[in-house]
């Protein structure tokens, strides 16, 4: 859905100017629905869903998990946990909640990094570190896809 890398920047109030070229890639219909923002997982990053791509991650969810299920029922409360809801305003900025700007290490200098159905929002010094270099991700790649890329080799 997503792609591309923009440099966004924090204002004195924690907002964020969308970029342009991300807000072009939603449908028109989706551009001044909401989107909700959390932690990542695995990195030390945010994630901006659309409100549909998040209402589909949900339903995954949903589908997998049993809320009557003690470890489930953990997993899920730790998922949700500092989940906020964003609107663009009317100049399509989002205002970032504190606790989540702060785990961006209060950066002023960000990264939008588009991934398939979200946006990944790096400190920008955090994201260039933690880029693979070339070797690197050949090598990822050759473990994770068997080094074929699914090409017939005839």
């Amino acid at each position: 859905m997503f792609v591309g890398e923009y440099i966004g920047k924090v204002d004195e109030k924690g907002r964020i100017v969308m970029p342009f070229q991300l807000l072009r890639q939603l449908p028109e219909e989706q551009q001044k629905e909401s989107f909700v923002i959390k932690k990542d997982i695995y990195e030390n990053c945010l994630l901006l869903f659309p409100i549909n791509e998040w209402n589909n991650q949900t339903s995954i969810l949903k589908k997998r998990l049993n809320p009557f299920n003690k470890k489930h029922d953990k997993f899920l409360k730790e998922y949700y946990r500092g989940t906020a809801e964003i609107i663009l305003d009317k100049s399509n900025r989002i205002l970032i909640p504190k606790r989540l700007l702060e785990y961006l290490k209060n950066s002023n200098d960000l990264i939008f990094a588009a991934q398939e159905g979200k946006i990944a929002i790096w400190a920008k010094d955090v994201y260039e570190k933690q880029a693979l270099n070339d070797q690197e991700f050949a090598e990822l790649a050759e473990e994770i896809l068997g080094g074929d890329f699914g090409f017939n080799k005839e």
